[in-house]
């Protein structure tokens, strides 16, 4: 029951990052621009990190929560929004 619950939760936690990235993105560049290929990487990863807490019972839940949360910081910073606001910044 309690790998269950742990597994459970990290799902629960990947939905609510990648609908989080999902709005961001949508409101920063629009339809046109909208980054899909990231939101499969970040769906993708998702499902990795899910399965492995499934998979192995020593992994701690705050242990897959942060790692998919600086995977989701990580595709975040390769999106054109985030580039051309760094490209703003420097020049």
């Amino acid at each position: 029951m309690k790998k269950t619950l742990g597994t459970m939760m990290v799902a629960g936690i990947v939905v609510l990052l990648t609908a989080t990235f999902s709005f961001a993105e949508y409101t920063a560049a629009g339809v046109g621009n909208f980054p899909f290929f990231q939101l499969g990487c970040l769906i993708v990863g998702g499902l990795t990190i899910v399965s492995l807490k499934h998979k192995f019972e020593k992994m701690y839940t705050n242990e897959a929560v942060g790692a998919f949360a600086l995977y989701t910081v990580l595709v975040a910073l390769f999106t054109n929004p985030v580039i051309d606001a760094i490209k703003g910044l420097v020049g």
